[in-house]
């Protein structure tokens, strides 16, 4: 999902209200079952364990959020993020996002070489991928580590952002209907609450790429 022209600045209180909800719906659901062995979360460990990393040390986005549900840890950040984390525990999918003017040149979702520039989401020092492991990348380097398990600082989104790239992830066995309610729901709340444009846009092994431009 592109998203142009949003107002992303804080505070929203009807967006924070919406993510306590969802988080605490979440929290009640999951009781206190296996995180790991939920139907939502393991696709991922499977898939993370597929490309050579420990899904117990390197958690999916989604697990990580659930996990956090249950322990009453989900906090407010900016209202871009609280709409996509609510989507994400509403939905029980993965949902990430990257300021579009940090990014430089084409978004890719590769495998990484090993020696790519990527800071986490909060720290200063290096941390960068394995080498294998798949990655969010650009022109300069690791926007999101393990495919969704930590994000780049450098692309992070903010009260300034204005111009946003958003995404929302699914493997087996979720239907392609299950995806495009989550991404319907999404654009949904950003358009209505944060104003803009949006263009949304389905990938997957049959349709692997699509350009855009600025104005798009």
């Amino acid at each position: 999902m592109l998203a142009r022209g949003v107002d992303n600045r804080p505070p929203r209180p009807d967006v924070a209200a919406r993510l306590a909800q969802a988080a605490a719906n979440a929290a009640a659901v999951l009781g206190e079952g296996d995180v790991a062995a939920h139907p939502a979360v393991a696709p991922w460990r499977a898939a993370y364990g597929a490309f050579g990393v420990k899904p117990s040390k390197y958690r999916s986005s989604i697990e990580s959020l659930l996990r956090s549900a249950r322990a009453g840890r989900v906090a407010p950040i900016n209202p871009l993020v609280d709409l996509y984390n609510a989507v994400s525990l509403e939905h029980r999918l993965p949902c990430g996002g990257e300021d579009l003017l940090a990014v430089e040149g084409d978004i890719r979702l590769t495998r990484a070489e090993g020696s790519e520039h990527f800071v986490p989401l909060g720290a200063a020092a290096e941390e960068p991928p394995q080498r294998g492991e798949v990655v969010y990348a650009d022109d300069a380097g690791v926007l999101c580590r393990c495919w969704n398990w930590r994000e780049a600082d450098r692309t992070k989104l903010t009260p300034a952002t204005k111009d946003a790239f958003l995404c929302i992830e699914a493997l087996p066995p979720v239907s392609s209907e299950a995806l495009g309610g989550a991404l319907a729901a999404l654009a949904a709340l950003v358009q209505e609450g944060l104003g803009g444009t949006l263009r949304v846009e389905r990938l997957d092994r049959d349709r692997r790429e699509i350009a855009w431009g600025p104005d798009d």
